[in-house]
């Protein structure tokens, strides 16, 4: 991609309006230290009591574990991410022990914290030259069962990890959606003071 047409209404890094989601891959092999080090990127995102509740189960292709990700995910999803270099499937703890505490309670902000923490991944993945996709079309209990995740542990999105391969290797009704996506005007999402959004 050449031209980003995408344009920020105040100053913010670069890092954040590159950053996009495509379905296009290249299908290239992923060096484990390379995916590594978005986790690492990950790793270091805020949560409550520094808890980190997140945790990401992946693949890379051509590696025995690559089918059964694939597998997971539903038949619209398979058609493209299956040129991916990498899936990871994000899953969080729903419980956490509180500092001083002796017994695990909810984490009632786990979903809030692994966002965050999905946040990191992908700008990180962005900044190295790779590119991310999320996705919530997948059989959590097909994920569940085959990645024998146990219970007290929610799954929340899988996501693609590659280079950013031709819109031409996509289906055509997907080829005209394969560009950086627009954002709702600030004065849309943020307001100062009561709700008037």
């Amino acid at each position: 991609m050449s031209a980003n047409p995408r344009v920020a209404d105040y100053a913010i890094a670069e890092q954040f309006i590159q950053r996009w989601s495509p379905r296009a891959f290249t299908a290239e092999p992923i060096a484990e230290d390379t995916l590594l080090s978005f986790f690492e990127a990950a790793r270091w995102a805020p949560s409550a009591y520094n808890s980190q509740p997140w945790r990401f189960l992946f693949a890379r292709r051509d590696t025995p574990n690559w089918e059964r990700f694939l597998g997971v995910l539903n038949e619209f999803n398979r058609s493209w991410a299956q040129h991916a270099s990498a899936l990871v499937l994000v899953i969080s703890k729903t419980t956490f022990t509180a500092p001083g505490a002796s017994e695990e309670t909810p984490a009632l902000w786990h979903t809030f914290d692994t966002g965050s923490a999905w946040g990191h991944l992908a700008l990180q993945a962005s900044i190295s030259g790779w590119h991310t996709h999320g996705m919530a079309g997948f059989d959590q209990a097909l994920a569940r069962k085959e990645l024998k995740i146990p219970d007290g542990y929610e799954l929340h999105a899988m996501v693609a990890i590659g280079k950013l391969g031709d819109k031409a290797s996509l289906a055509e009704y997907l080829q005209a959606r394969e560009v950086p996506s627009p954002r709702k005007p600030l004065s849309e999402l943020a307001a100062e003071g009561d709700f008037s959004l």
